[in-house]
């Protein structure tokens, strides 16, 4: 787009006066009058040998720039034409006249310092720590890649790490690398947690990853279900998803699911879900009532027991040795009445 150029009107030199110029004043001296003049000279500022600081100094004065064409075309107005070169008269410039700006025009000094910035930027400098290598292994540490199905899975450990115990090895049994797989459901978080399904989800995915290195060949299952209470129990829809997730391997590898100190509450869930488990799963769940008879089937040597399962164990089994001293005791006085009789 081309725009018109406005030549200035050379206007006659008017004389220097003391103070301040007005803001309006530019630069615009000719040449013609006053360069070659003795009176100029006389009229021409002396430099200024030292900085004045303290009191005023001269103004800077404006240079009006003329319009320029960015156009690449050698139209009139562009950079490109013909016209905006000087002619040698124009270029003879006389550069004593020219009242350049000072240092003390460069640097005005205020007399403070903007210390408000600089305490800024120190403390957004200081608010970004430095991610050192140590910290780069921690977060390495708290974050583990498995893959389950076919499908990379990130678990948060941080998260689930007061609940690892859930699951853990209770050595083999038999010949060869049969184990033992130890599940405690008095390890699970509680379901009051704002997180808890967060929770349960990286749990799960622990539990899985976790039983995949764990077995080798044929496994069974240790699930201790006592000293749980009903707001820890896992849901359905939890162990139903743990069941489909399982890799073919593991459901055909394991040899026997044993629960210890059943409920009403897991026989009746697993009562529910029988119809949608296989036959083969259903043959393979045992019901056991007391550590004195799991130990009777397989070694408890290796197998960390809780100890409030233990404590629930012990208190269970004073209540039923109790129980059956009184029926012997009943049992032994109608007999005494039947003799009598």
């Amino acid at each position: 787009m081309e725009e018109e150029t406005e030549f200035l009107e050379p206007r006659t030199r008017k004389p220097r006066t003391k103070g301040l110029l007005s803001e309006d004043v530019g630069m615009d001296i000719p040449f013609e009058e006053g360069m070659l003049s003795p009176s100029a000279a006389d009229m021409r500022p002396e430099p200024p040998n030292s900085l004045g600081l303290s009191g005023s100094h001269p103004q800077r004065i404006k240079l009006t720039a003329p319009n320029i064409n960015l156009s690449l075309d050698q139209s009139e107005g562009s950079i490109l034409s013909d016209d905006n070169l000087d002619s040698p008269d124009e270029i003879d410039i006389n550069v004593d006249e020219l009242d350049t700006p000072d240092e003390a025009d460069s640097f005005e000094y205020t007399g403070h310092e903007d210390h408000t910035a600089n305490k800024d930027s120190g403390q957004e400098s200081e608010s970004i720590p430095e991610y050192t290598a140590e910290e780069e292994r921690e977060d390495n540490r708290l974050w583990r890649t498995v893959v389950i199905g076919e499908q990379e899975q990130r678990i948060d450990m941080k998260v689930i790490e007061p609940y690892r115990r859930v699951i853990s090895h209770g050595g083999y049994y038999g010949d060869g690398l049969n184990a033992i797989i130890v599940f405690a459901a008095c390890f699970l978080p509680d379901s009051s947690r704002a997180d808890y399904h967060y929770v349960m989800e990286n749990l799960f995915l622990y539990v899985i990853s976790t039983l995949e290195l764990m077995v080798a060949e044929d496994y069974m299952i240790v699930y201790f279900n006592s000293a749980t209470p009903r707001r820890k129990m896992p849901g359905l829809g939890w162990m139903k998803k743990c069941y489909q997730m399982i890799d073919r391997r593991l459901r055909k590898n394991l040899r026997s699911f044993i629960i210890v100190h059943p409920s009403w509450f897991i026989r009746t869930i697993l009562a529910i879900t029988r119809p949608f488990i296989s036959s083969k799963f259903s043959s393979k769940i045992k019901y056991i009532s007391n550590l004195s008879e799991l130990s009777g089937l397989i070694q408890m040597a290796c197998i960390h027991i809780p100890e409030s399962i233990i404590k629930y164990d012990e208190e269970r089994s004073y209540k039923r040795s109790v129980r059956d001293e009184a029926m012997r005791y009943i049992c032994a006085s109608e007999n005494v009445e039947e003799e009598r009789i």
